[in-house]
């Protein structure tokens, strides 16, 4: 999160702007607040693109698309300006770190916490497909893990299934690393496809790496295609699980309910301490001056999901050294969690 520049509005519709959350391809996000009071996320499209059709008809489209999904997994349209620049859209705004946040800075997931966050991801998806909506650009970038479960975001190239594809000729939606075999190859976008991009971003999860590696974005879109998704080190029924995910064929790949079946999930994703510690730790951006101390360090990742990008980011190196060979430096989320229980008094002596 930033402070608002000398060039930023002060205000977009009705909406106060309060600080910039982040950047994208089609426009700027900031953090605003309605009249009544409400934190909202404002998307504006950038000016320089306005006088460009298509890129006026995807943010028209992801407007409409959040206007019409009503799910507890996807931030709900709070207002919008479509008619005549500057277009913009608000939506409420939820409190958290992207997935990729979140395992750039803490480090990669542990199989059981990967499973619940696969369940509610799948559940959130079948809510979505309800809709006849496909979200077409799901990544670690687009997943907030909210303190009451993760959320769904940047609709901007979503599909319904009775609609035509709003893209360049040549160019497949979504991606690289995250976009199904065959999107690229064909251009065919069905509710499966949401079902590679969940196995590829769980594998991301799970192992903190880029699930098919990195580099230019058709040697990206080639390894997807033809080569092996990296579930090097994963638990080997979870490794299973995304390798049936990311299957070639869609029609070889499992449906989200029985994605969810597989994850055999016994306890409440919120209830998870990994993802409590991670939703506390949040993303660590410094407060801007004059905003409300209530609104928690967590800021900058929110919208991460807005900036473009081909890969998720590399891990951050642990803070310390192990102090001797053959020991092992617990992951950055483990040690929150350690601290989360300490402040809330829940770790007791032994004695």
């Amino acid at each position: 999160m930033e402070a608002l520049r000398e060039t930023d509005p002060a205000h977009i519709g009705a909406q106060t702007l309060l600080a910039r959350l982040g950047a994208g391809g089609m426009g700027q996000v900031y953090l605003g607040r309605s009249p009544g009071g409400r934190l909202v996320a404002v998307k504006v499209i950038r000016e320089e693109i306005t006088g460009h059709p298509e890129a006026l008809a995807r943010f028209r489209r992801e407007a409409e698309t959040v206007r019409a999904v009503r799910s507890a997994y996807t931030a709900n349209l709070i207002d919008a300006s479509l008619a005549a620049p500057p277009y913009w859209l608000a939506t409420e705004y939820v409190a958290g770190p992207t997935l990729s946040h979140a395992v750039a800075g803490y480090g990669a997931l542990p199989a059981a916490s990967c499973r619940r966050l696969f369940a509610a991801l799948a559940e959130g998806l079948a809510s979505v497909h309800a809709y006849g909506v496909t979200h077409r650009d799901l990544k670690p970038q687009n997943v907030i893990l909210g303190v009451q479960g993760p959320q769904l975001i940047d609709f901007g190239i979503a599909k319904g299934v009775a609609e035509t594809a709003l893209t360049q000729v040549g160019a497949a939606p979504g991606t690289p690393g995250y976009t199904a075999p065959e999107v690229l190859l064909r251009g065919e976008v069905a509710a499966a496809a949401d079902v590679f991009a969940l196995g590829a971003t769980i594998a991301y999860a799970a192992t903190g790496r880029a699930p098919y590696g990195t580099g230019e974005p058709t040697a990206v879109n080639f390894r997807a295609v033809h080569g092996e998704i990296d579930v090097e080190g994963v638990e080997p029924e979870l490794a299973a699980l995304i390798r049936a995910c990311v299957a070639t064929d869609p029609a070889g790949r499992p449906a989200l309910a029985e994605v969810i079946r597989r994850c055999a999930v016994d306890a409440a994703l919120v209830d998870d301490p990994v993802y409590a510690a991670l939703t506390a730790a949040g993303g660590g951006a410094a407060q801007v001056p004059g905003l409300p101390s209530t609104i928690g360090p967590g800021l900058a990742a929110v919208q991460a999901g807005y900036v473009p990008t081909y890969a998720p980011a590399a891990p951050a190196a642990p803070a310390t050294a192990p102090a001797a060979t053959g020991t092992r430096t617990a992951p950055r989320w483990a040690l929150a969690a350690v601290a989360g229980l300490v402040a809330g008094g829940l770790v007791t002596g032994g004695y």
